[in-house]
């Protein structure tokens, strides 16, 4: 080497040196210019990915989630080996190999910048899309590489590398609101990632790069295009053999929108708990992974929606067919495109599809649905019946021709039917091929085959109906401590959000009754207390006019007895009831039960229920008739988790307790067990050492062993006596009063009150058994009438039946035990009076059997006490009087 080469090679030598040295102390002042800026990779230890609210039924069915990002969170033990390979085929198969730094990666980046003069990728490894992602903006800048890189090789420092996969599997958004690739997988194809096929976590682990231009439903050729190059990627890294690359690589895009995949339809609950979740957690519910457990039955909830929508729709059937929803012009017939676009902007509504009307003759409609299926409804299907409604009192007469009522354009609602087909009308080859087992494609999506297994022997109509205009609502309750068990606030959610189980007040008539009767018998009156049903008329300043109250019917029974007079509901009985009573002791006696006494007039019309009350607020009430008088407050969430399944919320509602003991009295009330089925159900239901959680007073911060503390008594509303009594009456109701169609159950154990206010507007029915009390209303949110033919008894109590005897499918009959100093006498029904032979028999504490010679109507002499102030109604223990009373009321 000659002298000269020897200088240039030194030359090159310490240029070379100077080089590396010069960008080291660039790399090093870059590094400690950045340095205090970067965020603490510490933090991804404790980092809080934003997950949604869900709320739960208490058999842990979801019923709503809540918030902006889509995720489910998974551990990379649960997430399918072929699958990660899969997303290391397409991001970064050397992971395993590299300090969160690609060199060739980086290199490639600048080698395309230098020949478009622009950035095409960034040579992200997957840590550094972690750091990206977690603190970084995703602006392409060279300030924000250069924070990546270092970030990355701090991640590669702190965390292992399974960590590091585990964050990026959660955090990378891939679309539709998805982030983390089990939410992706929910979204795209319905289901765990883990039960998905190779195809499809191809198809996803494609999202990352671009997730609008590879999304398999927005643009399924270039997903396709991207899934088969990944898929091609893994044959060549050996993650996958030759016959899975083929059987893969064939494989249709199944990708489909599936919205929230909720398990129970309980939009009112769902909206309840997300409101009280707010309270508690403020903006932070909808981002920090809580789960609201309800105290929602799922089998009760989907019985009690299922009632109330077939009665509103019972009800509207009684009142004509109101006409077409909309009519459209009948030259947009001719793009289907646009009816389909039309139609999909109509929601179904109690499960009514909305449908346009194509053709119409004589005996038929031809109709279009959103499926573009066009289908027939025969004159039997709902035609036939069909009578126009021309008031809430009155109906045209029938069609007798299709076109009368009907014409190409009009948006109608049909219901879907399944019926059993008769046997003459199934081919043999049909019933043959049913009776056959399908044989499944082994490469298909299993939730994808596309096996034809229709029954032949069902078969789909399509009948003309109609979205009620009525309104109604549902609530049940649990005697013992108010869990919700079900909650239905409208016909439709998506109809209508207002809650009118919670918002709507309105006047329960009759249905109120029962509270006046308790606070007679607790103040001294028996069922056998006579008041006379007769014509009476009030000319009070507080009631600004002249008030005639009447019976329904406009008919007068005379002395009546109080038990008679509850179960006919006899209006004039109970105004007279009150009077002597006095307003300001009822008022007192019915705050027991949780109403608030700001609420109630202060005139004699509240003894006709005319204080506006909501649904809730009256089946709080009736629970205290079926758990042995004590009052109870409706909860509704049983418990709260945070995003790792741990308690952070429970619930401490009033309890009804039986076996304690009542103040001032050491001996414990007499109770009947559970019996095996209702052990049966607690125990499916709720897991050990379970909880519920009030509404009212969920505490406002953690409650570390909540589930061992006790929980606190319920309050008494009324003795055990004037609750055992009144549970006679009120079954009485069912027995040969206003709620007589209830007989249909067969069972002893129920009990209730109907009620209707003037028009009618409002149609009610509140009861119950010891298993359940339940309130059902029916009414227009525009307080219209009902018509004139409509009570409690034919709108509100059909859907109470209907829920009540699904409710209680399978529930042996249990009844209230018999207090010790309850005891039976035979007494003349037209005086009340004892007798010896005979009349009927009646119940009475033991201090208040009624004397032989004297009317039952005697007016008790109390202490503390004169009948128009607020004593405690407890009476001395005195026999009646043996005069006749001044005034027999």
């Amino acid at each position: 080497m000659t002298e000269k080469a020897r200088n240039r090679l030194l030359s090159l030598l310490w240029l070379g040196l100077a080089g590396a040295a010069a960008a080291a102390m660039a790399f090093a002042s870059i590094y400690l210019y950045l340095k205090p800026g970067l965020p603490s990779v510490e933090s991804l230890r404790d980092i809080r990915l934003q997950t949604p609210l869900r709320v739960y039924s208490r058999d842990m069915k979801l019923i709503g989630e809540f918030g902006e990002k889509r995720r489910n969170p998974i551990n990379i033990e649960q997430t399918p080996e072929l699958f990660i390979k899969a997303v290391l085929a397409a991001e970064d198969a050397g992971f395993y190999s590299h300090n969160g730094v690609s060199i060739k990666g980086l290199m490639r980046a600048v080698s395309q910048l230098l020949q478009t003069g622009s950035i095409q990728s960034g040579g992200s490894t997957l840590t550094m899309q972690v750091a990206r992602n977690f603190f970084l903006t995703r602006e392409q800048r060279f300030v924000r590489k250069f924070n990546e890189i270092l970030l990355s090789l701090q991640i590669e420092q702190e965390l292992s590398k399974d960590d590091i996969l585990e964050l990026y599997i959660n955090k990378i958004f891939l679309g539709n609101r998805a982030y983390g690739f089990q939410a992706a997988a929910h979204v795209y194809y319905g289901r765990d990632i883990n039960e998905l096929n190779l195809a499809q976590w191809a198809m996803m682990a494609g999202l990352p790069k671009a997730p609008s231009t590879y999304n398999p439903i927005a643009n399924p050729t270039r997903a396709l295009l991207r899934r088969n190059w990944i898929l091609k990627r893994m044959l060549e890294l050996g993650y996958i053999d030759q016959d899975e690359y083929k059987n893969s690589i064939t494989a249709p895009v199944t990708a489909s929108y599936h919205g929230r995949d909720l398990d129970l339809d309980a939009p009112y609950i769902a909206e309840m708990a997300r409101k009280e979740a707010v309270e508690l957690f403020g903006d932070s519910a909808y981002t920090d992974g809580y789960q609201i457990i309800t105290t929602v039955d799922s089998r009760l909830q989907d019985a009690a929606r299922e009632a109330l929508q077939h009665g509103l729709e019972t009800y509207d059937a009684r009142h004509g067919y109101r006409g077409p929803e909309q009519r459209l012009d009948p030259e947009l017939l001719t793009d289907s495109d646009q009816l389909v676009d039309l139609l999909n902007e109509i929601p179904v509504l109690g499960g009514l599809e909305p449908a346009v009307v194509t053709a119409v003759e004589a005996q038929r409609l031809q109709v279009q649905l959103r499926d573009r299926r066009v289908v027939e409804i025969p004159w039997e299907n709902g035609l036939e019946s069909i009578r126009p409604y021309l008031s809430e009192n009155a109906r045209g007469p029938r069609l007798q021709s299709a076109d009368e009522m009907f014409a190409p354009g009009d948006v109608v609602r049909l219901r879907r039917v399944e019926v059993s087909a008769a046997a003459a009308e199934i081919p043999a080859e049909a019933l043959s091929e049913a009776g056959e087992a399908p044989t499944p494609d082994p490469f298909a999506d299993p939730g994808e085959q596309s096996v034809d297994t229709a029954d032949p022997r069902v078969r789909e109509e399509w009948h003309l109906a109609q979205v009620p205009a009525a309104q109604g609502a549902l609530v049940s309750l649990a005697p013992e401590d108010g869990a919700i068990r079900a909650l239905v606030g409208g016909y439709d959610f998506r109809q209508s959000h207002f809650n009118r189980v919670t918002q709507a007040a309105r006047q329960p008539g009759s249905n109120f009754k029962p509270f006046i009767y308790a606070s007679a018998i607790e103040k001294g009156y028996t069922a056998a207390s006579m008041v006379n049903d007769a014509p009476i008329i009030f000319e009070e300043t507080n009631l600004q006019d002249v008030w005639r109250p009447e019976n329904d019917g406009g008919t007068f029974l005379g002395p009546t007895p109080l038990r008679k007079a509850l179960y006919m509901s006899r209006n004039m009985v109970s105004i007279r009831l009150l009077q002597a009573l006095g307003i300001d002791y009822a008022l007192g006696f019915v705050e027991r039960f949780g109403f608030e006494r700001s609420k109630l007039a202060r005139n004699l019309t509240i003894a006709l229920g005319s204080s506006a009350l909501t649904p809730l607020e009256m089946v709080r009430g009736y629970a205290a008739f079926a758990n042995g008088g004590y009052r109870v407050e409706p909860y509704l969430v049983d418990r709260v988790l945070d995003v790792n399944g741990e308690v952070v919320y429970q619930a401490l509602p009033l309890t009804v307790c039986h076996e304690c003991p009542e103040p001032g009295d050491d001996r414990p009330l007499s109770r009947e067990p559970l019996d095996l089925a209702d052990l049966q159900m607690e125990a499916s239901a709720m897991e050990p050492g379970e909880e519920p959680v009030e509404l009212r007073t969920l505490a406002v911060g953690p409650l570390d062993g909540a589930s061992e503390q006790a929980r606190p008594r319920a309050p008494r509303a009324m003795s055990a006596q004037t609750t055992y009594i009144m549970d006679s009456i009120l079954k009485d109701v069912i027995k040969k009063g206003t709620g007589r169609r209830a007989l249909a159950m067969k069972r002893g154990d129920i009990a209730g009150k109907t009620g209707t206010t003037n028009g009618p507007r409002d149609a009610w029915f509140s009861g119950y058994s010891p298993h359940l009390a339940t309130s059902a209303w029916v009414g227009f949110d525009s307080n219209g009438e009902l018509g004139k033919n409509e009570y409690g008894g034919s709108a509100a109590l059909p859907i109470w039946i209907d829920f009540m005897t699904t409710a209680l499918e399978g529930m042996p009959e249990r009844h209230l035990p018999q207090p010790d100093d309850i005891v039976t006498v035979r007494i003349n029904p037209r005086t009340g009076l004892r007798t010896s032979g005979g009349g009927t028999f009646e119940i009475f504490r033991a201090d208040r059997v009624p004397g032989r010679q004297t009317y039952s109507s005697y007016q008790p002499a109390y202490s503390n006490d004169d009948g128009d102030g607020d004593g405690d109604g407890e009476p001395r223990d005195e026999q009646p009087s043996e005069s006749l009373p001044e005034e027999l009321f």
